[in-house]
């Protein structure tokens, strides 16, 4: 039962998960007249007890989409229930929202959400994993997770303004965007092994008033516009074509692996949305996303540390650093520096990434790499450490020309 649906008359509602968002989404829904109750499901420390809550009669049950279809509150016959990300939606209804951008994926989100609002016109709010912002003086109000629950304060910030608001959004969105955008079309297995990411994704995406799907995306959702159908690239030119309007402009940012399909997006997004893409020709890299810091005495640092870092971007920040400092000695600090970032970085990618990039030097990001085969490396560690901070400051102490900093983190 999607929050589309979901009567506005007061409900008895029984929240799933506190650790995510849930105690929010439970005081917005009580704030709006309902009756609702709570259960941590992960660690059984706040609100009711499972066997309580099975005992109890709801209209309706929001859980994480992430949850294990299989969990005993997860199983109540005659019992309807929905997502965090759909019954956020009920709770920004009442705001009176303006423009809504709603972006989920794998890869991409948070380079097309900045993307996208650097373009936009107006006033606005930006919710991504980097921070919250509002535009256009883009001053950072504050940094939250993307889950459900955290779009909630950015929309009631934007409804402040009477401006427009773009959210990042992890697994999914709300489906009370104006334009929902789906970033790629990469997938992985949730809620225990029994869900497909990228279906609950398009499911929710469907909700939404109009559907973007980003360059190259073998996805198909029905009525969704492919970002290829409004943008073309040559070189580090885009040209658009959209609604009698056409234009072009140049970035040399589309030379770079991992901001060319972001980019690409947010000139058709902003397209549809009918606002002028080539403001896009003015963006720059944002930190940790493939930024080449200032050389610090003789050594480049590309900096691509962010929760988005795995095998292919990483590979392509080895090889901006290597177009800025060719046949550089260059230092790899790579890995996931907690285990508990969305879909971690495996051993075997790092593996990969070693074998394909060749570096000088390796410095591994994470203690759960300790009771890996590091001896099968193409490249023995110099270390394997706890955190960024630990690898960055170890790689600028070795001999080096380039240090490219790829660890999966939340910055």
């Amino acid at each position: 039962m999607s929050s589309k649906t979901t009567p506005d008359v007061p409900m008895n509602i029984l929240v799933l998960d506190t650790i995510h968002g849930g105690k929010e989404i439970a005081r917005h829904l009580f704030s709006l007249g309902h009756t609702v109750d709570c259960v941590d499901v992960y660690r059984g420390r706040d609100g009711i007890p499972v066997a309580e809550a099975r005992s109890r009669r709801y209209d309706l049950i929001a859980a994480p989409v992430h949850l294990d279809p299989d969990h005993p509150l997860m199983t109540i016959e005659g019992t309807p229930y929905t997502t965090h990300h759909e019954i956020v939606a009920t709770i920004l209804r009442p705001l009176g929202l303006g423009t809504v951008i709603e972006i989920t994926g794998t890869r991409g989100k948070t380079t097309t959400a900045h993307a996208i609002a650097h373009g936009m016109g107006g006033s606005g709010i930006l919710h991504t994993s980097t921070g919250t912002y509002r535009y256009p003086g883009k001053e950072t109000l504050w940094k939250k997770s993307i889950t459900p629950a955290s779009l909630i304060n950015a929309a009631e910030e934007a409804a402040s303004t009477g401006g427009w608001l773009i959210a990042e959004e992890s697994i999914g969105v709300s489906g009370a965007g104006d334009l929902g955008i789906l970033t790629s079309d990469i997938d992985y297995a949730i809620a225990g092994g029994k869900k497909s990411a990228l279906a609950e994704k398009t499911r929710m995406l469907a909700g939404c008033g109009q559907v973007l799907l980003a360059p190259g995306m073998e996805e198909e959702i029905p009525g969704a516009t492919p970002a290829g159908e409004i943008v073309s690239l040559e070189g580090i030119r885009c040209s658009w074509n959209c609604n009698g309007r056409d234009g072009s402009f140049e970035n040399p940012l589309f030379a770079v692996e991992g901001y060319r399909v972001p980019l690409m997006t947010a000139a058709a997004a902003l397209c549809l949305l009918g606002e002028d893409p080539a403001a896009l020709a003015t963006f720059t890299a944002l930190p940790a996303r493939m930024h080449v810091q200032a050389a610090e005495g003789d050594t480049t640092i590309v900096d691509n540390a962010n929760s988005g870092a795995c095998l292919a971007t990483t590979c392509d920040a080895v090889a901006l650093a290597r177009r800025h400092r060719p046949g550089c000695r260059l230092t790899l600090v790579v890995g996931a520096e907690s285990s508990t970032v969305c879909e971690g970085f495996p051993f075997a990618d790092i593996a990969e990434v070693i074998k394909n990039t060749t570096p000088t030097s390796v410095i591994i990001v994470g203690e759960q790499y300790r009771s890996c085969r590091t001896d099968t490396l193409a490249v023995m560690p110099l270390a394997i450490v706890a955190t960024l901070d630990e690898g960055a400051a170890l790689a600028r102490s070795t001999e080096t020309d380039a240090i490219v900093l790829a660890v999966k983190t939340w910055r």
